[in-house]
């Protein structure tokens, strides 16, 4: 009796577990898989596996299934042509900063500021590199 206890909660536990990683999406949310650990809101985010949403015309959320993530500030960004969904980063050496979220079908989007350390790292790197994350599918 024990035994089927035990295993009726563990059952039930992955159950909840799986919806709640999936109820934290909606339409719109951007899901992926960033293969390095980076910067966001003078915090290291480990590489992994991540949702992104835009909260409001000011900010973006970004989270791991199970988390309540960050709320990060962001200012209107305008591009040319819409070239799909998209995560930008910036890289100085071996540090990767998120600069801009990218939705498919808009040409607007949405931009980080650069933070204190981004700036400092800035100055003292000749280059600055552009590396993109693209959603899951």
């Amino acid at each position: 009796m024990k035994t089927l206890w035990i295993a009726l909660c563990t059952a039930l536990l992955a159950v909840a577990s799986a919806s709640m990683s999936t109820a934290q999406t909606s339409p719109g949310d951007m899901t992926v898989d960033v293969p390095f650990s980076f910067v966001v809101s003078r915090q290291t985010m480990p590489a992994g596996h991540y949702i992104v949403q835009t909260f409001d015309d000011a900010h973006v959320r970004i989270f791991s299934p199970g988390t309540t993530g960050l709320y990060v500030g962001t200012h209107a960004a305008v591009r040319s042509a819409s070239d799909g969904s998209k995560l930008v980063f910036h890289r100085y050496g071996d540090t990767y900063f998120l600069a801009a979220v990218w939705v498919a079908g808009n040409t607007t989007g949405r931009e980080l500021s650069l933070s204190r350390a981004e700036r400092e790292l800035a100055r003292n790197q000749t280059e600055v590199e552009l590396a993109e994350v693209r959603p899951r599918k």
